[in-house]
């Protein structure tokens, strides 16, 4: 009797974890998104929120905090201290790239990344109704011509800028919140060409915008005849996961329901339509260790690209 006794004493505490984890949340949750709403990211992330409610058994509240290509963001979520419940849905270039070239009150030690859903898909977009198409008939033009650019973070613009070093282009940088945007500009003709991380899915399927090249390191699978700027003979990319991003410490159960929620995400039928119908970003599933690999790997790159 007091061996079965022992024997449900150790299946009880060794159950105790997993239900412990399963009792997490007991609240609200909220997900912030670093840009305004109407881009990509808020696309994705307003369909992300309702996939991991159903996962979570409570409300996922979305909150855009738009500025400095999601810095403003970030620059809030290190500071936050309630446990998980507070994270950040977006990419990670605020991580990899703007904290090289300016003075920003986060490292990417103050986050853990628990979790990749999507592939970045980082265009350089214009309209249709412009008098260039292509990458290299906006450069001809641009040589021509004063031109007017649309940026959306610190480490598009740069590329920009450079390639304009490079081409002699006479370029002013017009800075947006997000997608949202930087559309109106290009579909309105008030810039010429334009950065867009997704928000272009919307508007080439009518026609009314076009994408010029990718700075992603591969064609996009939604656009195969596009050409990278890499392709083009320029050694510059962006390489972007849309994440799942916390505070560093948060307790080991938020971090386990966090990454859980994500997957079962990354399985949704209405995830998927939303990220690949309507956004055109290929969906994935990466794990925390190696994103936390991705991390760091992607901003010793970039600093030794920012180096030369």
């Amino acid at each position: 009797m007091r061996k079965l006794l022992a024997t449900a004493m150790v299946a009880a505490l060794l159950a105790m974890p997993m239900a412990y984890a399963d009792d997490w949340p007991t609240r609200p949750l909220t997900m912030v998104i670093g840009f305004a709403a109407g881009g990509s990211t808020d696309i994705q992330g307003r369909v992300l929120a309702n996939v991991m409610e159903e996962y979570l058994g409570q409300p996922v509240n979305v909150v855009n905090q738009p500025g400095a290509g999601s810095a403003v963001a970030f620059t809030r979520l290190a500071n936050n201290r309630d446990n998980g419940y507070t994270f950040l849905y977006g990419g990670i270039t605020a991580l990899t790239f703007t904290p090289i070239i300016t003075e920003v009150a986060y490292e990417i030690d103050d986050f853990e990344y628990l979790a990749a859903v999507a592939i970045g898909q980082n265009a350089i977009v214009t309209s249709a109704e412009q008098p260039f198409s292509n990458f290299a008939e906006i450069i001809e033009y641009g040589q021509e011509n004063p031109m007017t650019y649309a940026q959306q973070t610190p480490l598009d613009e740069a590329i920009i800028r450079r390639i304009a070093a490079i081409e002699g282009l006479d370029l002013a940088i017009v800075p947006t919140g997000g997608g949202g945007g930087m559309a109106p500009l290009i579909l309105g003709k008030e810039v010429d060409f334009a950065y867009s991380g997704g928000t272009h899915a919307q508007y080439t399927p009518t026609g009314d915008m076009v994408v010029a090249a990718f700075m992603s390191l591969e064609r996009s699978p939604f656009y195969p005849d596009v050409p990278t700027l890499i392709e083009l003979g320029y050694d510059y990319s962006i390489e972007d996961y849309r994440s799942i991003i916390v505070p560093a410490g948060i307790p080991e159960n938020a971090k386990a329901r966090l990454i859980a929620a994500a997957e079962y995400a990354s399985e949704s039928q209405a995830f998927k339509d939303i990220t690949e119908g309507n956004t055109f970003f290929p969906v994935v599933f990466i794990g925390q260790e190696e994103m936390e690999a991705n991390i760091r790997r992607i901003r010793a790159a970039t600093e030794a690209v920012m180096a030369d």
